[in-house]
């Protein structure tokens, strides 16, 4: 498979190594983490958790979006969730530009109008964990006693500090 052929092979190594490590689907430590795609980041490694304790969802600024509030509804009723990180981090692109120059790059390097995308770029970090924690504690479909925290991520240090607490 052409343009994958790298990894395949690295994968034929893993699975030869690989024995099955019999984890359950549940988050063993009863924690989901909402954290940027940002590759600097490694959320298992940075809060000392292991394969199998967390449910660890990704997407550009750690925003929560609809689709992390229904993958949050699901680790929370069905996979053992009782607590929440929600952890942006500095030196995001997301919080370095707006939706309109978001658009522009992408219209200039591909041609693209990628207006009708909410890219949700972030003005101020601070607030912006702050809204978003409040969209997890507010869920109708997430219990009202759920612990949820809002941190900041530092990618010179490794430290987690939280923002928003509980």
């Amino acid at each position: 498979m052409k343009g994958f052929d790298d990894l395949l092979a690295a994968n034929e190594g893993y699975a030869a190594r690989f024995h099955g490590e019999q984890l359950e689907g549940r988050a063993a430590r009863g924690l989901a983490v909402v954290t940027c795609m940002d590759s600097r980041i490694e959320p298992l490694k940075m809060l000392g958790l292991a394969n199998g304790d967390a449910k660890i969802l990704r997407n550009a600024g750690a925003r929560v979006t609809d689709d992390v509030l229904r993958t949050l509804v699901l680790a929370v009723h069905l996979l053992g969730v009782d607590r929440v990180m929600v952890v942006a981090h500095t030196d995001c692109r997301m919080a370095k530009v707006s939706d309109d120059e978001v658009h522009a790059a992408i219209a200039e390097q591909a041609g693209l109008d990628t207006r009708s995308l909410d890219f949700r770029t972030i003005d101020d970090q601070a607030e912006s964990l702050r809204g978003d924690v409040q969209k997890v504690r507010s869920s109708p479909y997430l219990p009202r006693d759920l612990a949820v925290v809002g941190c900041l991520y530092d990618v010179n240090t490794g430290k987690v500090e939280i923002v928003v607490p509980i």
